[in-house]
């Protein structure tokens, strides 16, 4: 078992350190230029401005990382002018210290509507089609529908995405961060484990480490022993460690917001013939994938390049088990699954900068899973790691 058990948590926690050379934050022109990209994007789509909602869009052009609540916090971009805020009057100091660009406020008392200033704006622009962040609430669009019925309201994800699909270099640093230190830590944890090991330790040592190599908490970590790995998402419960089970551990952090998402399947022990042979095809499906990502070709045909390795090794076909359940990937960036996806009827173009998962995880019901992931970026001539793919079943880290 290269690489897998022989230390302890508290041995391994004690040599991490904080990353020695953390990416650069994204800068003021860099978010400057892509409010201006959306502006081009929204007029493009027939729309006269466009409103972001808190989350993942707000930071992204601002750089506010806050969620959404009940109280509407957003930022409304004119195709021509300045960007305005828009948020409750008593939030205007936090929210000025969280600001990374230069804006107008317009700010409401807590016995007022947000939506019917949204609406005095765009008629006192002129503005007659909004376009408005998928990600704001129902309530709040359905309040602006109310306010403004003259105005026509459309979907800002040509705009939204149109900009967070492409990663600038900045972004890719940061990610390339994210992961790297994922990876990391996942090493680590593969030498924590020992016979009798529960679930639940190894998470809480793989958040702690996280914490300690300076990433942000673990956003997510699902560890999975032997009949638990069946399912994608894992079962409830705490289980104990077994020799000869599946390991599986999916993972990730985020660094200035970016994620990273890492999933290893190995086994505690000596595999058997079965877990060989399907952990070889779900390898040979990663690979398959990531050739098939060139540049121009649509996202549909990375799925199909990873489902045509695992039915020619007698697996599916399409979603049927034993075989791959879910789509092959998803995008990622500011928020952990983002468009576009790896997945049949996809057929947004591959471009450079996009980031995907690459994880075509085969279930054999009742018995097992693996699933391997790992990202991708788009350059110019085709995709590119941001992290080596594991190698082999029995040696998970080299």
């Amino acid at each position: 078992m290269k690489g897998i058990g022989g230390s302890h948590a508290v041995e391994q926690l004690a040599t991490i350190t904080p990353w020695a050379t953390p990416a650069a934050p994204i800068t003021q022109d860099e978010r400057l230029a892509r409010i201006e990209k959306a502006r081009r994007l929204t007029r493009d789509s027939g729309a006269d401005a466009l409103l972001i909602a808190a989350g993942s869009s707000l930071r992204y052009f601002a750089g506010v990382p806050w969620g959404g609540t009940e109280r509407l916090v957003a930022m409304l971009i004119p195709v021509t002018g300045d960007p305005v805020m828009i948020a409750p009057h008593f939030e205007l100091g936090s929210l000025q210290a969280e600001m990374q660009i230069s804006t107008d406020y317009r700010l409401w008392q807590e016995d007022q509507s947000p939506t019917a200033l949204v609406a005095d704006m765009c008629r006192g622009w002129g503005a007659d089609t909004l376009a408005i962040d998928p990600a704001l609430p129902f309530l709040f669009v359905d309040r602006i529908a109310r306010d403004a019925p003259a105005l026509t309201l459309v979907s800002g994800a040509p705009a939204i995405d149109g900009c967070r699909m492409h990663k600038s270099p900045a972004e890719i640093a940061l990610m390339q961060q994210a992961k790297t230190m994922t990876l990391e830590i996942h090493r680590r944890a593969a030498l924590i484990l020992r016979e009798g090991i529960r679930a639940s330790e190894v998470v809480r040592f793989i958040d702690e480490g996280h914490r300690k190599i300076g990433g942000a908490p673990s956003t997510f970590c699902m560890v999975q022993f032997g009949h638990g790995t069946a399912f994608p998402h894992g079962v409830p419960g705490d289980p104990q460690l077994r020799e000869g089970d599946m390991v599986l551990i999916d993972t990730g952090t985020t660094v200035q917001g970016y994620h990273s998402d890492i999933t290893r399947s190995y086994v505690f022990g000596t595999p058997d013939d079965e877990q060989r042979r399907i952990w070889d095809l779900e390898h040979a499906a990663q690979g398959a994938a990531f050739a098939a990502a060139q540049p121009g070709h649509a996202c549909e045909s990375v799925d199909q390049a990873a489902r045509d390795v695992l039915e020619a090794g007698g697996l599916g076909p399409d979603y049927n088990l034993p075989g791959l359940p879910h789509r092959t990937g998803h995008g990622i960036g500011l928020s952990i699954h983002e468009p576009a996806y790896l997945v049949r009827g996809d057929k947004t173009p591959l471009a450079t900068g996009m980031c995907f998962s690459n994880e075509p995880m085969i279930v054999i019901p009742d018995r097992f899973g693996i699933r391997l992931e790992d990202h991708f970026y788009m350059a110019d001539d085709g995709p590119r790691w941001f992290t080596q793919p594991q190698v082999a079943i029995d040696a998970p880290f080299g």
